[in-house]
This record gives structure tokens, sequence and C-alpha cells, in this order.
């Protein structure tokens, strides 16, 4: 018999977004007539700003150039990408970060899942609950997580950091000690965000308990509150104990074309250990680059007319997600998110999650995403996404109210 990693048969059902697709497709071939609005998946829909066009097209240009053409694309990222995001994105906000500890990769998601790899196989992992699927997914794979429980949805050796409107969405410390903590802000999937001086708290607890801080900052270009910080690096002895994790998909629309960055300061150590050193090594072992037309299109990001345009379709897209908050608050939801963040989150009532999603599905035409899929904390809770057009976006309002 082949010998297969049996943890992967440990992870219940499919992905999360996975199922949604199934369930959507499933309705629409039995309701054909159907126009099913779709806010569930956190995809972009705008096209690329045209300074990343202009940029896409020029580097096709040059790879078809015996001249200038680029063949394998140095491992860590190029050097005129990396010093433009520790320049840009870091020290111009008064951080303490390198070109050298800037890794560019193909996407946040998959350093997100890579990451662990780093870390030994009994590693305590803790996440805030809800979470993005994939942080406990990957760390099911390695088998850190131990027994699944149906009944509570919960993975026995995972310790689970509650975020519901009792708190203010802000985790209490830990009582069990962690190894890895898994932070997002601002946060996927509720839309809300700590300041700098919530952020201190958990940064001061890594250090006090030699943990390490895996901050997921994919959403910080949607932060206008002065209080929350774009980096966790705006946070005081952060860089001896948190790995941060960008990318351009939201702020930029890169979803379908993948570039992102994971930021290892050299400060970060396990005794001799280097975690920077360790990843740049597993970087060069498993990693052929990012390819040059991706990473000249994000240096377009940073121009001063590409930055002109992606503040623009970030703003197209937060006023769709305000319309969402206002239209619900309207209508008596509980609403958080859509302030900070294209997300927002409200609370079902009385209907679990799933309940609520073929509720809004078969009678509103309006895809969700069901709170229950990104941890037990999630359920009776429902995101929506403000990453449609703002036409559709007021014709859900419209539809949801219908419901009310």
């Amino acid at each position: 018999m082949i010998k297969i990693n049996d943890n992967y048969l440990k992870l219940p059902g499919s992905y999360l977004f996975s199922t949604i697709a199934k369930k959507v497709s499933a309705y629409q071939a039995e309701h054909p007539e159907a126009e099913i609005i779709r806010m569930g998946i956190g995809d972009v829909t705008l096209p690329l700003a045209p300074q990343i066009l202009k940029a896409l097209h020029e580097a096709v240009d040059e790879m078809g150039d015996k001249e200038t053409f680029k063949g394998y694309a140095p491992d860590l990222g190029y050097r005129f990408l990396r010093e433009t995001i520790a320049r840009e994105d870091y020290q111009a906000r008064g951080c303490k970060v390198d070109a050298d500890e800037i890794f560019i990769s193909d996407g946040a998601k998959c350093d997100c899942g890579n990451i662990q790899e780093l870390f030994a196989a009994d590693a305590k992992i803790a996440v805030c609950d809800p979470v993005y699927p994939v942080y406990v997914d990957s760390n099911v794979m390695a088998g850190r997580t131990g027994v699944y429980d149906p009944v509570t949805e919960t993975w026995s050796d995972v310790i689970y950091l509650p975020c519901t409107m009792d708190n203010d969405f802000f985790p209490e410390l830990p009582k069990e000690t962690p190894d890895l903590i898994y932070l997002c802000n601002p946060c996927n999937p509720t839309g809300t965000t700590w300041t700098k001086e919530q952020l201190k708290v958990w940064v001061d607890y890594a250090n006090a308990h030699d943990a390490v801080i895996l901050y997921d900052a994919a959403y910080e270009a949607y932060i206008t509150t002065p209080e929350v910080p774009h980096s966790i690096y705006e946070v005081e002895r952060a860089r001896t104990c948190a790995i941060e994790f960008r990318s351009f998909s939201k702020n930029a629309g890169f979803t379908g074309v993948r570039l992102g960055f994971t930021v290892i300061p050299t400060d970060l150590k396990s005794g001799d250990a280097s975690l920077h050193d360790m990843w740049a090594r597993r970087h060069g072992t498993k990693y052929n680059g990012a390819p040059y037309i991706q990473q000249k299109a994000g240096l377009a990001v940073y121009s001063e007319e590409g930055k002109k345009e992606i503040k623009e379709q970030v703003a197209y897209y937060m006023r769709n997600a305000r319309t969402l908050r206002e239209g619900l608050e309207a209508m008596g939801y509980k609403v958080v998110g859509g302030v900070d963040s294209p997300y927002v989150w409200l609370h079902t009532g009385e209907m679990t999650s799933w309940e609520f999603f073929d509720h809004l599905l078969d009678k509103a035409h309006v895809v969700g995403t069901p709170g229950s899929g990104f941890g037990p904390s999630g359920e009776h809770y429902f995101r929506l996404t403000g990453f449609g057009s703002y036409e559709a976006t007021q014709k859900a309002v419209e539809r949801i109210k219908g419901l009310v």
C-alpha cells in the first residue's frame, strides 16, 4: 500500500470556498433564471490599474528581447522591488525593516501555509476564532492540530481565541501558552481592527513567552483609522517576535497575477537559530522566485501615478463596504467591519450561518460566506464582501431589505 500523509484525511469536508462554489453551482443549475450576486469570496472585480498594465506590457516586451530577457528570478526577489517595499511600506512609517528582510513570493496565502515548516511538529498554535481557514488547515496537514471534534468543530491541540461582539472582537490572552500566534489585522473575516496599543499587548506577551506572532496584513491598504497600524513593526519590540505577510492581491488587484511577500527580521531567533536564515534556505530550496513580469508590475504599484490609481480602487471597494454596512444597519442587523476593511460581518440572529446562507441564496439570490466556516465562534455570523461592483452591491442591499 502507498504510504501517504494521512493528516490530509483528517480535514473535514472540502475547503470552505470550494463548498460554497459547489452549493451555488447546484442552485444555479436548478434555477437557471436566477441572477445571483456573489459576495462570498474575497476576489477583486475591477480591472488592473493603467500603470500596472503598462508595466506588464513593458515587461513582456523585455522578455521578447535578447538584451533584456530574464530567466530565473532571484529566489528572494529582485532587489529593485525589495528595496522599494522596504522604503515605501516600512521605513516611511518609521519601521526598521531592510530590503534583505523581505522575501518576494506568489502570494500571502502560500506563505501563511508554508511558514509552519519552520516550526517543530509539536509546536502549539493559537488562532483567533473566527479565522482565515488556511491557518488551521495547513497545520492540520502538518499533523500539528490533534484530533477533530465534529460536535464542537474544534481541534484538540489548537488554542482558540474567541472574537465576538461580546469582547468587541479583541481576544483574551490564552491561559495555555502557545508557540505560534496567528493574528490578522484588519481581520478576515470580521473586518474589525486592533489599535497599536492593543497589538502591543500581544507583542509583549509573545516576547515574554518566547512565542512567534504570524501577522497577516493582507488588508492593510484599507486602513483609514489613525490608531490602527499598517504593520506590526510599528509596535516596539515586534522585530524579536513577529513575522509579517503582505499581499498585492487586495490593494492592487493581483488575485489573478499573484504576488506577495513575507518579512522576517534578522532579530527573530530561537537560540542561535535565525528564522530569517531558515526561511531563506527554505525559499532557495523550494521556490524558484516570482516571475520578473509580476515583480515589475509590483514595482508600478509604488509609482506616484500607481499609488493614485490604487487608492481610487481601494476607495471604490470601501464605498461598497460602506453601502453594505449602512444598509444592513438600517434594516436592524448588528454589523461590524466595513470601516477599515472591505468585509462586513453581520449577526444572523436565531438562524445558523448555513441556514442564513441558504435563506439569502434562495430568497434574495445573494451569496455570502457562513461565519461557522471560519471557526466555531463564527456561528450565527455571516460575511459579505465589498469587492463586487457598486451597482451589484446596491442591488444586493435592496434584495436583502425585501427579506426583513
